[in-house]
């Protein structure tokens, strides 16, 4: 019961990142001008959704998370265009992450080393990050800019966590890794990567802390980035002088050094010692 209900939760957090990526990649505004307030917050906190093609609102009904899909058969009940194949498969992975997550700070007794309050606090907190993370890839796929609404509360959350655990030390491997990629910003003149990345490696720093897990991040993205670029060049997609996002593939290597971080640096270690 416990692992549906978080699949379900997943559902629900995915179907309202769908909206936060689509306003984000369309730069939708649906602030009432008359609120002053409104106009310095991001588009997506306001408004009800809407089709994409009619551009009528979307009943409650009509809106729950994979089921309203699958009964509409994947149509506008408006207008009888398709609905993309994005929104619900954006859902299942949401979910599934959601439960990933929870199985593996569960075998990693995680529940055990922290009680009550701290455990909620932090398991709302991966949360978040991995959903987060999952929207700015998203966004960055689609229009090659991380955007400060999803990526400046993450950095807030990673801050906040450290009065939790007390590893204020996190901070040192964040400034560490931003300012590597502070480098390459200058170097390339903003060509080879932007500055949106710079302030995605103080995550990525903040978020594990310990600076072998933030170096296996870096590399697992360096590594996948070039691997993809190459491929996209031969299979004639991409030119060679042509940018790709690189936010996704820094954002995968962090989370996959999540699972892997400390076996492979373990491995280069041990042939390093050797």
């Amino acid at each position: 019961m416990v692992y549906l209900f978080i699949f379900l939760l997943g559902l629900c957090v995915g179907s309202f990142l769908n909206v936060v990526v689509y306003r984000e990649t369309q730069e939708i505004c649906d602030r009432d001008s008359d609120r002053d307030l409104r106009k310095h917050l991001p588009s997506w906190i306001f408004g009800k959704s809407y089709c994409d093609h009619c551009k009528k609102k979307i009943a409650w009904h009509d809106n729950i998370p994979l089921l309203s899909f699958l009964f509409l058969k994947g149509r506008c009940r408006s207008c009888g265009r398709k609905i993309s194949l994005q929104y619900p498969l954006f859902e299942i992975l949401t979910a599934v992450e959601f439960v990933w997550i929870y199985w593996l700070l569960t075998r990693l007794s995680f529940f055990g080393r922290w009680e009550g309050f701290y455990s909620l606090a932090l398991l709302i907190y991966w949360f978040f990050i991995f959903s987060a993370s999952l929207a700015i890839a998203l966004v960055d796929f689609k229009i090659g800019i991380i955007p400060d609404a999803l990526l400046l509360p993450a950095i807030f959350a990673s801050f906040l966590r450290l009065f939790i655990t007390g590893q204020w030390h996190f901070l040192v491997t964040a400034f560490l890794t931003s300012a590597f990629f502070l480098f390459l910003f200058l170097v390339t003149r903003g060509k080879g990567l932007g500055f949106g990345g710079v302030k995605l490696g103080f995550l990525i720093g903040l978020v594990w802390g310990w600076w072998q897990r933030a170096l296996v991040a870096v590399f697992l993205a360096f590594l996948t980035g070039a691997a993809v670029g190459v491929t996209l060049i031969l299979m004639g997609k991409k030119k060679r002088k042509e940018a790709i996002a690189f936010g996704p593939f820094l954002l995968g290597g962090m989370l996959a050094a999540k699972i892997w971080g400390d076996v492979i640096w373990e491995y280069y270690v041990s042939l390093v010692i050797k």
